[in-house]
């Protein structure tokens, strides 16, 4: 659940293209494995067989249409008339910007008046290719965490490489310069937050025994301006066996608190709240569940059933309570949303007086504003939704000063919108409009549900011509994900549009379990011991567009990235006749090994853990690297991934391609850019390269 009044200071506006989640990063053992010396990102002998890899793919692809593929997709990031999206910070509104002149981009605010016009004027708070020509580095932007009330001292986070791994600074908004003697963290895996102005939380993996086995922060500590980082009073500690700690502060007056985030795994954690003699009391919630205190108010979602205060509440239900009664033992629960077969809670959001809560119908987006009463029920209301078959995101609000909404309209065909309203006042009001980046003239989007193997519906989109012509030769992309409880819905991105869509293709998106289109029960029903149905989901989406007539295998590619690249892999061994070609972006490929890596633990929660021997029984049967085998009809696949990625690591990409070669198979690629971290470019030039290698690999491997 999104923690409005806190996230809203830390302005970190990720690319719409940039993959999706998994962990952090992974270092290499003593394993007798063949292709071991592979994992190590940075190791001369491994940069070498990717640079002979890299060169292989490339001269692999017609580069006069590579370059053309490329150009398009720059047209896209590098346009000034994309929506420069911003987050609502005291006076301001704040926006990262990267185009042709700013590759590395400028971190800059504007007016509200000044918004609202065609082209405003920006206020540049600072540029980083700037920063980059006077240091002599490649910094790239990971976001700012700026101090209340009056937002002139931010902590800005800046990636070597694109990676994880950032270095903080304090940063004078009204010197536009970095503060001498301030606030610095060298580059580490860390997280902060303002206390006042004279103290931060500090949770970083610097420093002895100060970092989990998933190779994030380990400890809380409380740092003094104007004291070594050395110096720094720890708050608490967790155990070595945690995902991660981290703590945040809540300056909102009246309602001042400070809370210790404790991550056991993706899906379990403790919340504490930090006192000022800095003793903690637990908010007592089940591990699995998050809880979100905000002013007076304490939100619940759970993840499994609870019986609580005599009531029982299913997975998936968003409860309030007042948080002071809640903490002094009261258990009186009111139920803001309840879950159904076909209703799933998607996010809620805060403004000053009312709370803004998404949810996926079908996996589209209804949007409800629920108003707390002093007793009983709260009251509720409907938000202006969105068309069929689209998305609505609330992208910011003023939680701290009033009732004010962002939200952004978007769907596969339609270029997002950005609209404000302020609630009780002003309806949604049109800002800013995305322009077309491709012709969706004669295109048409359709829901449709497969039966999978158990008999489970599985919803999936499809996107392509209106008049469709049903004789299996249509060239069609099937993409997925189908874990951590990420939602895929519609949404428009340009470059699919004119590398896919534009050149006469056919594109699927799945929505199979491991997901959370339906709540945590579509999650939890493809976890562990049942990962495989996720597959089997997706093979069944596969086996109905074949059925159809939609497409054929020669003619069908699937696609996924992160975990949606441990997808592509099982796609690629164990449904081999289903497709024509595959890619498999910045991958988790070896199940046996993840585990003993760095970061395997973040994951077990997810997977399960290979060195037990009860779960391996099970992992074994969705793991690429150990099913791939010699004499099969795999069909043509690209692996991709980038040197900086230090949440999942190349390492695992580079031995996929290495054990297939060993195998004998020809028809496999493998590209590795440089920058981007687990995602795909440092800069718009570096992403473009990555996308048009993607889509220009499908045009020439499906018939």
């Amino acid at each position: 659940m999104r923690r409005t009044h806190l996230y809203r200071r830390r302005l970190a506006l990720a690319s719409a293209l940039s993959l999706a989640l998994a962990g952090p990063a992974m270092a290499a053992d003593t394993d007798s494995d063949a292709q071991v010396w592979l994992e190590h990102a940075k190791d001369p002998k491994a940069l070498a067989w990717v640079a002979q890899q890299n060169q292989r793919t490339l001269q692999a692809m017609p580069q006069a249409q590579l370059q053309d593929s490329e150009q398009r997709i720059l047209e896209v990031l590098n346009s000034n008339q994309r929506i420069p999206y911003v987050g609502h910070i005291g006076d301001y509104y704040y926006n990262f910007w990267r185009d042709k002149d700013h590759p590395h981009g400028v971190f800059r605010r504007t007016s509200l008046a000044e918004y609202r016009k065609h082209a405003p004027k920006w206020d540049v708070l600072l540029d980083l290719d700037a920063l980059n020509r006077s240091e002599g580095k490649s910094w790239v932007w990971k976001g700012a965490q700026c101090l209340r009330p009056d937002y002139t001292r931010c902590l800005v986070s800046l990636s070597p490489d694109g990676g994880d791994a950032v270095e903080v600074r304090e940063y004078d908004l009204a010197t536009r310069r970095f503060v001498e003697g301030g606030f610095h963290l060298p580059v580490a895996k860390s997280n902060v937050d303002w206390i006042d102005r004279d103290h931060i939380f500090v949770a970083t993996t610097l420093g002895k025994d100060a970092q989990t086995q998933s190779s994030y922060p380990r400890v809380v500590s409380i740092w003094q301006r104007g004291t070594a980082l050395e110096a720094r009073v720890p708050v608490y500690a967790g155990r070595p066996t945690d995902m991660q700690v981290s703590a945040s502060h809540d300056g909102t007056p009246g309602f001042e608190r400070s809370l210790i985030s404790v991550s056991h795994d993706f899906y379990h954690s403790q919340q504490y709240l930090l006192k000022a003699d800095h003793s903690l009391q637990a908010i007592d919630v089940p591990e699995d569940a998050s809880a979100s205190p905000f002013r007076e108010w304490l939100l619940i979602q759970t993840r499994s059933p609870w019986t609580v205060g005599g009531h029982s509440w299913p997975a998936g239900a968003l409860l309030a309570a007042r948080f002071d009664d809640y903490m002094a033992g009261k258990r009186e629960l009111t139920p803001l949303f309840l879950p159904d077969a076909h209703h799933a809670l998607a996010n809620a959001v805060w403004t000053r007086h009312h709370l803004i809560v998404t949810v996926l119908h079908d996996v589209k987006s209804e949007l409800l504003v629920l108003t707390p009463r002093a007793h009983g029920p709260w009251a509720s209301s409907e938000l202006a939704g969105a068309p069929q078959n689209s998305s609505v995101e609330l992208v910011d609000t003023d939680p701290e000063h009033s009732d004010e909404y962002w939200m952004t309209v978007t769907g596969f065909l339609t270029p997002p919108s950005l609209e404000r309203g302020v609630i009780g006042s002003t309806p949604p009001e049109l800002i800013k409009q995305s322009p077309s980046f491709f012709n969706v003239d004669g295109l048409a989007v359709h829901q449709y549900f497969a039966t999978s193997q158990d008999g489970t519906q599985i919803p999936y989109y499809l996107v392509g011509p209106r008049d469709l012509k049903l004789d299996g030769r249509n060239p069609t992309l099937e993409y997925g994900y189908g874990g951590f409880e990420v939602s895929l819905t519609p949404t428009y991105n340009p470059v699919m549009g004119r590398e896919w869509l534009a050149r006469g293709g056919v594109y699927v998106l799945a929505n199979i379990r491991g997901g959370g289109e339906y709540g945590p029960a579509w999650h939890t029903a493809a976890l562990r011991q049942n990962r495989p149905k996720a597959y089997q989901d997706f093979a069944a989406v596969a086996q109905d567009l074949i059925a159809r007539k939609v497409t054929s295998p020669a003619y069908l590619a699937a696609m996924g990235g992160s975990n949606g690249g441990l997808l592509a892999g099982n796609m690629l061994v164990s449904y081999p006749q289903l497709y024509g070609a595959i890619v498999s972006q910045v991958p988790l490929l070896d199940m046996k090994r993840f585990v003993k890596l760095q970061a395997g633990t973040s994951w077990i929660a997810e997977y399960g853990n290979p060195d037990v021997p009860a779960d391996w029984a099970f992992m074994q049967r969705f793991s690429p690297y150990q099913l791939a085998k010699a004499g099969q009809p795999y069909p043509a696949t690209l692996f991709i991934t980038t040197s900086s990625d230090d949440r999942v690591g190349p390492g695992q990409a580079r031995a996929m391609k290495a054990k297939l070669d060993a195998l004998g198979y020809t028809d496999m690629y493998f590209f590795e850019s440089a920058g981007g971290g687990h995602g795909s470019g440092a800069d718009n030039t570096e992403t473009a390269r990555f996308w048009a290698l993607n889509y220009q690999f499908l045009w020439q491997h499906l018939k």
